[in-house]
């Protein structure tokens, strides 16, 4: 894909969202951003973004649907009673963050 056209649906390549395209007049007067760069322009605008708004309240859909996959996991038809359901999603949740850490711990001692 040429840089700085997009595609059906008005999608970009990856790279274009850290290289302007060529020829544009970003991108005869600034150089790339190198790797650390980066991470400092996210970290600022993540906190740009949580001193304008509440991070529960623009988080709140996101941790919705991520506890709901744990419900649906464990009581794919609905058939569970809420309370019994809770458990057990809960229960799903630690495993899911314990096979995390186990996978975390081995990564770390390859190293």
């Amino acid at each position: 894909m040429v840089a700085g056209v997009r595609r059906a649906g008005g999608c970009r390549d990856a790279r274009d969202l850290v290289e302007p395209p060529v020829g544009s007049p970003s991108s005869r007067s600034k150089p790339p951003l190198t790797p650390e760069q980066r991470v400092l322009r996210a970290r600022l605008g993540a906190y740009a973004q949580h001193a304008k708004h509440d991070p529960k309240q623009t988080t709140a859909k996101a941790r919705r649907i991520f506890a709901e996959r744990f419900e649906l996991e464990v009581d794919p038809d609905g058939v569970l009673e809420p309370a019994e359901r809770a458990r057990r999603a809960e229960a799903a949740k630690r495993a899911y963050y314990t096979r995390l850490a186990l996978l975390s711990s081995r990564a770390r001692r390859k190293e």
